[in-house]
């Protein structure tokens, strides 16, 4: 079930047996010369989406732009401060709660997102403990690519080459999804160096086609169907123990 294609009548009939959600989370921001701008909001999208088929499930409309400072020096990247991000995710979850969700799943694409994604669990915990009272909800965080068998698939796919940005396993899931656009390149060298990452101007400087440590090239949309298939199980099965975790009296 789509939250965003459903009614608000549709939503409080769902919450009459399940109080769980999943929200899609990623950024907009540079993926290498073939890897597209959406490629971090759009693979949890697709898993989400793909598991919703299988299961009664909900998943909430994407929050697709994140904390992405570090690749804004390539056209097309839009970004969030940490602090505008923690703010907006902490309104979403308040929203969400407010309805009466107690199971609010982020499943996370973005790596650069983890740290004010926890920092934003901090905040609205934090208000909880202050006031002396529980929250009423529970918060967990998934990155896609950590689902059970995900990381073992991909190294199985791609033993060399996959990288951390641009991947071979990220960009070979949107070509499943979206075939029309894929793209091709040349790739010099085939994989990219690796690094640190910091600002806007370092990061391209060091990394110039905005590849960090991958070989793209491996991707193929069969790959990215089988990557997206077995996440969206583990998904289903995420979600399941998470809503029946045991709540201490």
């Amino acid at each position: 079930m789509l939250l965003h294609l459903s009614t608000w009548s549709e939503i409080e009939q769902f919450l009459e047996r399940s109080r769980t959600i999943v929200v899609p989370i990623g950024s907009n921001e540079q993926h290498g010369p073939t890897g597209l701008l959406g490629t971090d909001w759009l693979c949890p999208e697709i898993i989400a989406h793909q598991a919703e088929k299988s299961a009664d499930i909900l998943v909430a409309p994407t929050f697709n732009i994140g904390m992405a400072q570090h690749h804004l020096a390539f056209p097309g990247t839009i970004s969030l401060r940490p602090s505008t991000f923690i703010a907006a995710l902490g309104d979403w979850i308040r929203s969400l709660a407010g309805h009466g969700f107690e199971r609010i799943l982020f499943l996370n694409g973005h790596g650069g997102n983890i740290a004010s994604i926890e920092a934003a669990f901090a905040e609205v915990y934090a208000e909880a403990s202050f006031a002396k009272r529980r929250a009423g909800y529970a918060l967990k965080l998934n990155n896609w690519w950590d689902l059970p068998g995900v990381v073992e698939l991909a190294r199985e796919q791609f033993p060399t080459g996959h990288g951390s940005h641009a991947t071979p396993a990220e960009i070979a899931v949107t070509e499943w999804a979206f075939p029309s656009a894929r793209k091709s390149a040349d790739y010099a060298p085939p994989i990219a160096p690796s690094g640190p990452i910091r600002e806007a101007l370092e990061f391209r400087a060091r990394f110039p086609d905005g590849r960090v440590g991958s070989n793209p090239r491996q991707a193929t949309p069969e790959k990215g169907e089988a990557l997206v298939m077995l996440a969206a199980q583990s998904l289903i099965k995420e979600l399941d123990a998470f809503t029946h975790e045991p709540v201490p009296a």
